[in-house]
């Protein structure tokens, strides 16, 4: 017996038992307050992504959202399909991409998540929903891994201390059990903890020890005397594997970034100037955070009455979140990104649609083909 379909979007397909789900930190995020589902939600949308959402739909909060992963789940399109319908359903108003800070201190770190709404929602709502804080506490993970970086590895591997050596005291409050003493800095690709100011490494030259064995307040104490600005810049690394600084990088770079600092920006907008819109290949990237820390340089404002800021030297609050393009990943507040997409590619998306062609253009591309056809023609 025949069953008649109304609807022209090919059937969603089943979400299979073993989908891979993101790392914490990752992944889809459903929005509140939405209405039940329905056999006609997304009918207003296209075959397509009609097809795509109803699947989106249907993962489970914490699914892996990259185009490649959905690409292998729905093999009928391609990732370019995709990730077009992915930037149809943010001007739809069902998805946001949002990235937010997650850890205090040295450990602060983005978290990405994209939230999804299976009832469309406009800009205002979207613009209000994530600057509340029940926004923050879905964007952020509940219980965040712990990185595993090379610092690690010399409390798996290390070997026992001489007979001679004096006993390890306790760390002080603040520092974790497993952090290496500063006689093997760890190699890190964002905050290299071994870096000490000329002045403190003179001065603790100058101090004898026994035996030469620094302990591990002397490291606590080299990771307090570091800058705001030379943490915020040892930590592009991590925000952008392309602005990955050494040391020496860091230290050269430090006092322009400190101008910034003092002229009122917080490092979270520091971050922000030196990683948005960056090239596909960087090359060098302390030659790139040099140009952009010198040409890019905010004005000085004059002293109001309100209270200085203090974000400089204190983690970015929990409250901020910071929404991605769809289609290019450039961050941005929630106001500035309308329908989830910046500028450049708010009016790519739409110009095709909405501006009508140039009759002077029609009129140029005719001439041009008469004249290739008149070329054409035998002798």
């Amino acid at each position: 017996m025949a069953i008649q379909h109304f609807s022209s979007a090919l059937p969603v397909p089943a979400v299979s038992a073993a989908y891979p789900m993101a790392k914490p930190g990752y992944g889809k995020r459903s929005a509140p307050d939405q209405q039940p589902r329905t056999p006609h939600d997304f009918a207003l949308l296209p075959a397509r992504e009609r097809y795509i959402a109803g699947f989106v739909d249907h993962l489970p909060d914490g699914a892996a959202m990259s185009v490649k992963q959905l690409t292998k789940q729905l093999p009928l399109y391609g990732q370019q399909a995709i990730s077009t319908s992915l930037n149809a359903l943010s001007v739809a108003g069902h998805l946001r991409r949002v990235r937010c800070p997650v850890g205090t201190g040295d450990e602060t770190r983005w978290a990405f998540r994209t939230f999804w709404s299976r009832t469309a929602r406009d800009n205002a709502w979207w613009t209000t929903y994530l600057a509340t804080e029940t926004a923050v506490r879905t964007a952020t993970p509940a219980h965040p891994p712990t990185p595993t970086t090379a610092a690690e590895a010399p409390a798996t591997n290390a070997t026992p201390p001489p007979p001679w050596a004096p006993p390890e005291e306790p760390p002080p409050p603040g520092q974790p059990e497993d952090s290496p003493p500063a006689a093997q800095p760890p190699v890190s690709a964002t905050v290299p903890p071994q870096r000490t100011p000329p002045q403190a490494r003179e001065a603790e030259l100058a101090t004898p020890t026994r035996d030469s064995a620094p302990t591990r307040h002397t490291a606590a104490t080299a990771a307090t005397e570091l800058s705001p600005a030379y943490l915020t810049l040892a930590r592009l690394g991590r925000a952008d594997h392309r602005l990955a600084l050494s040391a020496h990088d860091c230290a050269a770079l430090e006092p322009l970034a400190t101008r910034w600092l003092d002229r009122g920006v917080t490092t979270d907008y520091l971050t922000n100037a030196l990683t948005a819109g960056l090239p596909t290949q960087v090359d060098s990237p302390a030659g790139l955070l040099r140009r952009r820390l010198t040409d890019k340089m905010p004005p000085q404002l004059p002293a109001t009455n309100t209270p200085p800021d203090t974000g400089t030297d204190t983690p970015v609050p929990a409250h901020r979140i910071l929404v991605e393009c769809t289609d290019c990943g450039r961050p941005g507040p929630p106001e500035a990104l309308p329908d989830g997409l910046c500028r450049p590619c708010h009016r790519a998306h739409t110009s095709g649609a909405d501006t009508p062609p140039d009759p002077t253009e029609i009129a140029a591309v005719k001439a041009h083909m008469a004249n290739l056809r008149h070329l054409l023609k035998p002798v």
